[in-house]
């Protein structure tokens, strides 16, 4: 039996690493996803274009813009004079955000009253538009609570209050919050993006190799020649499926090893581990592209049931939206989806560190759905042999 099967896997072997188009499917997409999200795609706000509008003009002002103007995350990019310049820039998208000082600001913190401090923002992009929020009520706090003086801290409070077209909470010097990030520490978001480009990786390039597989000896009448052959279905099936599963480990440890090297994406687990998990993950993907290869009558056919296939597997993988954010119905669905739990496990081990103890749930749901894909696959296979 391993004999024959042994013979299978050459030819698949063969026939994908001799075939141009087929090589560049193996390491084209692994490569040009890895530097997209690695480099291109990032949710971080690390240079805000921001407009200064002072109508106060006092060194308390210009005292608050020094703070701005020391920040790492920000950029003064015009100084708007009138209410119609900060129209035409937010129009314009020329800065995510403007401050404006209002005026007796500076009376305002001598009295020990609230000093307003008005923030616009553009909000067409709300992850962008939060952050820039937070980084400037970031800034605005921490000048006021530098701007009580000491003999005072215990008879004043000076509240530096942003308002917008947001709703904003005031900072106040009542309550200091110590804040720690745990396990992403930088809030990059290249180090939760990358971990999910393996999961993507290994779905897409098993599932639509293996559609393709069976469909191929269809369309160049080959199938037929090794129906009559001693080589039975489970034998044939295993051999036009394990050298996929051997390209998608390969894809996987690539991918990991560009996460490490190039883009310093911790990886804190065991990848023992994430080798298992990838494993029993495997047995859905290339289960799912074995059943769409039978019921495919052409490879384009194949690959557009691959195509829609794997869109809806990925939109509710949770790789770009959090999955706690969608609407409840949804999320209900994403549990039938074997994605979701492979990114959850690939996460938990870059990221998090955790082991089986804490990862358990997830492995179990891809054995389960990995063993029904499987079976059910076979059966169709062994079917359409007959």
């Amino acid at each position: 039996m391993w004999e024959r099967i042994g013979v299978i896997l050459r030819k698949e072997l063969i026939q994908v690493f001799r075939e141009p188009r087929m090589r560049g499917l193996l390491l084209v997409p692994p490569l040009l996803q890895l530097i997209v999200f690695g480099y291109a795609v990032t949710l971080d706000v690390d240079n805000a274009k921001i407009a200064w509008m002072d109508s106060d003009h006092t060194p308390e002002s210009r005292a608050l813009l020094a703070r701005f103007e020391g920040s790492r995350r920000f950029q003064i990019v015009a100084t708007p004079q009138s209410e119609e310049e900060v129209h035409r820039i937010l129009d314009r998208g020329d800065a995510h955000a403007v401050v404006r000082v209002l005026p007796n600001f500076a009376r305002d913190i001598a009295r020990g009253n609230t000093a307003d401090v008005q923030l616009l923002i553009d909000g067409t992009n709300s992850n962008t538009a939060s952050l820039v929020a937070e980084y400037a009520m970031g800034v605005i706090g921490a000048y006021a609570r530098d701007a009580i003086p000491s003999q005072d801290k215990n008879d004043q409070t000076i509240k530096v209050v942003a308002r917008g077209p947001m709703s904003l909470p005031a900072k106040t010097d009542l309550v200091k919050a110590d804040t720690r990030v745990w396990f992403n520490p930088d809030l990059r978001s290249r180090n939760y993006f990358v971990p999910g480009v393996a999961a993507n990786i290994l779905f897409m390039v098993t599932l639509t190799l293996t559609a393709q597989a069976i469909i191929r000896e269809k369309e160049i009448g080959t199938m037929e020649q090794l129906m009559v052959t001693p080589m039975r279905p489970i034998e044939l099936m295993l051999g036009k499926t394990l050298p996929f599963a051997m390209v998608g480990i390969l894809d996987l440890v690539m991918i990991t090893a560009g996460a490490l090297l190039i883009f310093r994406v911790p990886f804190r687990g065991n990848f023992l581990i994430l080798l298992f998990s990838a494993t029993m993950f495997l047995m859905t993907s290339l289960g799912a592209g074995l059943f769409l290869s039978t019921v495919s009558h052409t490879q384009q056919q194949a690959n557009m049931a691959s195509f829609f296939f794997s869109s809806p597997a990925f939109m509710l993988s949770g790789f770009n939206f959090p999955i706690h954010n969608m609407p409840q119905v949804v999320q209900y669905l994403t549990y039938l989806n074997p994605l979701r739990y492979f990114m959850e496990i690939v996460r938990g081990l870059f990221l998090k560190g955790v082991g089986i103890s804490v990862l358990w749930p997830q492995m179990v749901a891809l054995a389960v759905y990995g063993t029904a894909v499987l079976m059910l696959s076979a059966a169709r296979f062994r079917k359409k042999l007959d």
